[in-house]
C-alpha cells in the first residue's frame, strides 16, 4: 500500500470491509489495555506508543490485508503468549489474526497489558 495517512482511521476505512471489522477490534483492545497509548505510524501502519515518545521498542503496531490483521506487539510478547497463540501464523515479532475468524480479544488486551508491565519496569 503506497497511500500516506494522516490518521488510524483512514488507514482502516482504506481496507476491505472483513479487514476494516478486524482492525477496529484490535485498535478497541490495545486502547482498552493502553487508554493512554498514543496513536501514531510507523512504516505506514497504524501504531500505539505505550510510553511518551515511545521509539519503535516500545510500541505495539497493526496492519491490514486482504485476509487477515497483523498484530506487531514485541518478540518478548510473542515468546511469553506461545503456547495462547499456537493456532495461528506466528513471526518472530507477529501475529496473524485471520478475518474469517473472532479476533482473541482477550488474549490481545493481556498481550498489551503484559508489554506494559514489562516496559515499566525498564
Amino acid at each position: 500500500m503506497n497511500n500516506t495517512f494522516t490518521n488510524i482511521d483512514e488507514y482502516i476505512e482504506s481496507q476491505p470491509n472483513e479487514t476494516k471489522r478486524a482492525l477496529r477490534k484490535v485498535r478497541t483492545c490495545i486502547l482498552r489495555a493502553a487508554p493512554n497509548a498514543l496513536e501514531m505510524f510507523n512504516y505506514n501502519i497504524p501504531a500505539f506508543s505505550l510510553v511518551e515518545d515511545g521509539k519503535r521498542e516500545q510500541q505495539i503496531m497493526m496492519a491490514g490485508y486482504k485476509n487477515h490483521v497483523g498484530f506487531y506487539p514485541h518478540p518478548t510478547i510473542m515468546k511469553h503468549f506461545d503456547a495462547e497463540l499456537k493456532d495461528y501464523k506466528k513471526g518472530k515479532g507477529s501475529v496473524q489474526f485471520p478475518n474469517d475468524k473472532p479476533i482473541p480479544e482477550k488474549l490481545i488486551i493481556k498481550m498489551v497489558k503484559y508489554r506494559m508491565e514489562l516496559l515499566n519496569k525498564d
